[in-house]
């Protein structure tokens, strides 16, 4: 698994980019990403953790906007993930690498096939 070589958060255009040791890039939106937060909480509890991202969850759109998606810090997880800080205090996901790198596969995957999946702002 690669890992990343350059991590950028551009909270002016909300996006996370993380430049991988193998060349590519990945940018994830940051609504995405908060909308994909791997923590016990937003999945549904500890029985839904360590499964990939389900890319058609990522469709469902509150009717009242309970989340925030403004990342206020992102701070690096021992050698092997990176946990965001958004601004309404929630900060217990922690994204590993092959999750961010199985998200962003999942997300190119599906965006040439659906305009839906392409992240808010796009």
């Amino acid at each position: 698994m690669s890992k990343p070589k350059h991590i950028t958060l551009d909270r002016k255009n909300q996006r996370l980019i993380i430049q991988w040791a193998d060349g590519s890039t990945c940018d994830y939106a940051l609504n995405v990403l908060r909308e994909a937060c791997p923590c016990a909480d937003c999945r549904g509890g500890h029985a839904n953790m360590g499964k990939p991202p389900d890319i058609d969850s990522l469709l469902v759109i509150p009717l009242v906007r309970t989340k925030s998606y403004e990342m206020t810090s992102l701070e690096p997880v021992g050698h092997y993930a990176v946990k965001p800080t958004w601004s309404d205090g929630h900060d217990a996901g922690i994204y590993t690498w092959p999750y961010l790198r199985e998200l962003c596969d999942g997300l190119e995957a599906h965006a040439g096939k659906d305009n839906r999946y392409r992240p808010i702002g796009e």
